[in-house]
């Protein structure tokens, strides 16, 4: 008769009275490569299924690179491209049988850190920072604990910390070209305030290839957060205008997709007739049909698949530091013209 408390935990004393067996021979059985007869092993795993009973990875195995959880720090994790990027990596790290623990950044920093200690209580292993706003602090304290620190789209931060990275130099290159077949003459940027190391490489790096060509510097509207509502004001502010540009570049798609509905709703622009847009991320809502954005895909499932790999590598730990490098593909659709 079962007289553990409902909704209770069994524990391995008692899977080992049900059995017949030791506590040791419980543990044995659950410790991979251990040695237990096939008779034990069959009596614990019975008396396991019956009582329902999972091992505490957490009180048996913090000590153990395989038992301890990996830790992934984001800020506006609804946004589609983050969104999809955690779900990946989430997806990836439960495949080889870890626990992922995901510490959202974008609360006060108060609530930020006392949550992140939280997870250096559990010994996560490692800390995954996703691109966006966790600031450089928190990533120091991941890296002060010991921990081994993957940097998405950070480059320039941190030498400790290996990195997975694009490579902005040559999507914003290839933007620049798609414009210019294109017939543009005339640019702006639409960029958000967030400042993260991503967004502002791609200010950057777009509007050197656009005075490296020859034109004016772009004009860069910066009328909010990375969200739809700021690329909607954007247009708001950039497009009534008697100077308004014939092609803008959005740095995000998410961007874009505010941008285009108020260009072509308050204005009436025809896109791209009168005016083309480049976004970058490829969401899945740039595929709508009531988008179509030209824009620059992140190849999120192959870097998801490199961010595991690093972490699951025995060799890791002696090459800190380690640039993973990733080419950002430009998707045409129907915001540039052909």
């Amino acid at each position: 008769m079962n007289n553990r408390p409902p909704q209770s935990f069994a524990s391995a004393s008692e899977v080992a009275r049900k059995a017949g067996v030791s506590r040791s021979a419980v543990s044995r059985t659950f410790t991979e490569g251990a040695s237990v007869s096939e008779e034990t092993r069959r009596k614990v795993l019975a008396a396991a299924e019956e009582l329902n009973y999972h091992v505490n990875h957490l009180a048996r195995g913090l000590s153990q690179e395989k038992s301890r959880p990996i830790c992934i720090l984001g800020g506006d994790l609804h946004a589609p491209y983050q969104s999809a990027l955690l779900e990946a990596i989430t997806r990836r790290i439960q495949a080889v049988g870890r626990a992922a623990m995901v510490i959202n950044t974008a609360g006060n920093e108060a609530d930020i850190h006392a949550a992140l200690h939280q997870t250096l209580n559990y010994r996560a292993s490692a800390t995954i920072v996703l691109s966006g706003a966790p600031p450089v602090s928190l990533v120091r304290t991941c890296i002060e604990s010991g921990q081994h620190v993957i940097l998405i789209n950070r480059a320039g931060q941190i030498e400790e910390a290996d990195h997975i990275s694009l490579d902005h130099e040559t999507a914003m290159n290839d933007a620049w070209h798609m414009l210019a077949r294109a017939g543009c003459r005339s640019f702006a940027i639409v960029s958000s305030t967030n400042g993260s190391p991503s967004l502002l490489a791609r200010e950057q790096l777009f509007s050197d290839a656009v005075v490296e060509a020859g034109f004016e510097p772009p004009q860069v509207i910066k009328a909010g957060s990375t969200s739809y509502r700021s690329g909607a004001e954007a247009a708001r502010r950039l497009l009534p205008g008697a100077a308004r540009p014939d092609a803008v570049f959005c740095v995000t798609d998410l961007l874009a997709c505010g941008f285009l509905d108020v260009a072509r709703n308050d204005f009436q622009l025809k896109i791209p007739t009168d005016l083309c847009v480049i976004g970058f991320d490829d969401i899945e809502q740039a595929s709508w049909e009531g988008y179509a954005i030209t824009t620059f895909r992140q190849p999120i499932e192959e870097m998801a698949e490199a961010i595991v790999k690093r972490l699951t590598d025995e060799r890791s730990d002696a090459e800190k530091g380690h640039v993973i490098t990733f080419k950002a593909f430009p998707v045409w659709r129907k915001t540039v013209r052909a």
